[in-house]
């Protein structure tokens, strides 16, 4: 699933292609993935429209287009946004066409749970934004009874953690899943908070990580798999105590860590 390193990296990949360009036909193959409208209002909106800037909100991708319409992007499970030439053929999982004249945009998804729509989730701030802070964090853990794998998932606390980025920032600041949020200490706090904003800054470095099906808009894969230190390497030696890592299922996601050195 697409977490906000990897959206960040699709939307820096798809701003110097497609930023000024025009969408001159939309062609929708699976209905469904249009949301909340019909797809003739959905096309209506959209088409003849000019692309003028490109964001990220959590693992949410926003187009906006002239007129002041903002098209929501969601990815979730595998969901992709690639920039072809114009007239390349679609596969049997490219469920939308966006031609942008000398481009074309396609939305492929083979879960088919990704799609777009006009609106916006309410969602916490942005881990690597100024409104993050440590004494926003240590407040949230404060106020909460659910484990630290839940509270990093939750979108209306921190915008874009998704279960490898929540695994391997625990790692990181060497605090267990299970543990509860409101029993940190101060300094455990401000750990969490520095492994928050170094594991994601690591993510966008590496472009994201391609274990299953995640590329950039360009067919790329990342390569953060390769920084990985706990997700999916249960039955692996940790490499900073050299126990064994283990799988649990904490808030409803597989979940690896080391029970030795995360407390």
């Amino acid at each position: 699933m697409p977490e906000l390193p990897e959206v960040e990296t699709i939307k820096r990949t798809l701003a110097p292609k497609i930023l000024g360009k025009t969408i001159y036909r939309v062609e929708v193959y699976l209905p469904k993935i249009i949301k909340n409208v019909s797809v003739e209002e959905f096309t209506r909106c959209v088409v003849g429209k000019e692309i003028v800037a490109l964001k990220r909100r959590g693992k949410y991708l926003l187009i906006d287009l002239s007129g002041k319409v903002t098209v929501t992007v969601h990815l979730r499970m595998t969901g992709k946004l690639l920039i072809l030439p114009k007239g390349s053929p679609k596969d049997k999982h490219t469920h939308a066409i966006f031609d942008l004249g000398d481009l074309e945009l396609h939305f492929n998804d083979i879960r088919q749970f990704g799609g777009f729509s006009f609106e916006m989730p309410e969602i916490g701030p942005e881990p690597l934004e100024d409104e993050f802070t440590p004494e926003y964090l240590k407040t949230k853990l404060k106020a909460s009874q659910k484990n630290l794998k839940a509270v990093l998932l939750d979108q209306k606390i921190i915008a874009g953690i998704g279960n490898i980025y929540a695994d391997e920032i625990l790692f990181e600041a060497g605090l267990s899943p299970k543990r509860i949020a409101a029993s940190l200490s101060e300094d455990e706090a401000e750990e969490l908070f520095k492994a928050i904003r170094k594991v994601l800054t690591l993510g966008i470095e590496y472009r994201g990580t391609s274990i299953r099906d995640y590329v950039d808009a360009e067919n790329q894969q990342g390569s953060f798999q390769r920084l990985l230190k706990v997700y999916g390497k249960n039955g692996s030696l940790c490499v900073r105590c050299n126990n064994v890592l283990i799988r649990e299922r904490h808030a409803g996601r597989s979940t690896h860590y080391c029970p030795h050195c995360q407390k």
